[in-house]
């Protein structure tokens, strides 16, 4: 176990997707297509507000529930493999986090509700693994994925934290509600190509989220102010 920090804030956990990575605009769009193909008449807006920062095992439990669709054999599979065809064309790092996690003066790790497969694609895609290889954290290592804390929890106590000493950085709904209900405090990042409905973050802070920033050359300050503001 890690010493106490001298400060609230010793673990930074990041989420993946919208956050690290600018793929929310080609998931969502992928996965609408996908939920059209089979019938399901939604559009990407209601997909982005329904279930951005959700597993695929959530969403689609939700469509089956909502709309009386149950997805056929192998759909999981296709939209999970043409939403990695579209990361391998499109996909790029979020604007200046490289830099910023390097800066980082704090022990840091991924959370995602992403599979392994997807997580690892992406973040080699963007150059980003190397910055966090042995310390990433995929919904499919617990029960219950986001809105419910259970991942924030265990990449903590995986990483040696007590939850009221970790901040995260979120970029959605459910994940923001997830740290919270983790008792962890929370970073909005709506910096994404996702946020243009929302410019002042403010679903996320009505969420919980203490602070949005669109930018990760704000990151440092961000997190330097949560500590002092304890």
């Amino acid at each position: 176990m890690p010493t106490e920090p001298e400060t609230s804030t010793g673990l930074v956990i990041f989420d993946c997707d919208g956050v690290l990575v600018d793929s929310e605009p080609l998931s969502l769009g992928t996965l609408t297509a996908g939920l059209n193909r089979i019938g399901v008449a939604i559009d990407v807006d209601t997909v982005r507000e329904r279930f951005a920062g959700t597993s695929m095992t959530s969403i689609m439990g939700h469509i089956e529930r909502d709309y009386g669709i149950a997805a056929p054999d192998g759909f999981v599979e296709a939209v999970k493999a043409e939403t990695l065809r579209a990361f391998d064309r499109d996909l790029r790092a979020m604007e200046g986090i490289a830099l910023a996690v390097r800066a980082l003066e704090l022990p840091s790790c991924v959370a995602s509700s992403s599979d392994p497969a997807r997580l690892a694609h992406s973040l080699g895609l963007t150059g980003l693994l190397p910055l966090f290889e042995g310390r990433i954290f995929s919904a499919t290592m617990v029960s219950r994925g986001k809105p419910a804390p259970d991942l924030f929890l265990l990449a903590a106590a995986e990483m040696g934290f007590a939850p009221g000493h970790c901040l995260v950085v979120e970029d959605s709904v459910p994940g923001v509600t997830a740290a919270r209900a983790a008792g962890m405090r929370v970073l909005g990042f709506i910096g994404g190509g996702h946020w243009e409905h929302d410019p002042t973050g403010a679903d996320l802070i009505a969420a919980g989220a203490e602070r949005v920033y669109a930018h990760h050359r704000d990151l440092a300050g961000l997190i330097g102010r949560a500590a002092a503001s304890v």
